[in-house]
């Protein structure tokens, strides 16, 4: 179940960035909550499985990120699920709302 969704700029990042930092903020919105159990859906692979383990991360932002993450998730009980973009258009949905709000819309001129 869904209980919030939540959208805001965060600035220009790569996708994998904007990932853990929406992973981040959703984990600190329901810390208060103290959940049994909460299941995660990112549409970044590369995110799930350094989540997991199984991929190394190399890059000096990512790995501030992942550890930022890693600490939000220490001692829930939790499962992290990669789901194929069109499987998360509600994610992508709040993502365009957060550019759009953000970024000047262009004048159309003429008829």
């Amino acid at each position: 179940m869904r209980l919030q969704a939540r959208h805001r700029w965060l600035g220009v990042m790569t996708n994998n960035q904007a990932e853990y930092h929406a992973l981040i903020e959703g984990l600190k919105a329901i810390k208060e909550w103290k959940p049994d159990r909460i299941e995660i859906y990112i549409d970044s692979k590369l995110v799930v499985e350094q989540i997991k383990g199984q991929y190394r991360t190399k890059e000096p932002d990512l790995q501030r990120l992942l550890a930022e993450a890693k600490g939000l998730l220490a001692g829930l009980d939790y499962e992290i699920k990669h789901v194929g973009r069109e499987e998360n258009r509600g994610a992508d949905h709040l993502a365009n709302m957060a550019i759009d709000a953000r970024v000047p819309q262009k004048k159309k001129f003429g008829g």
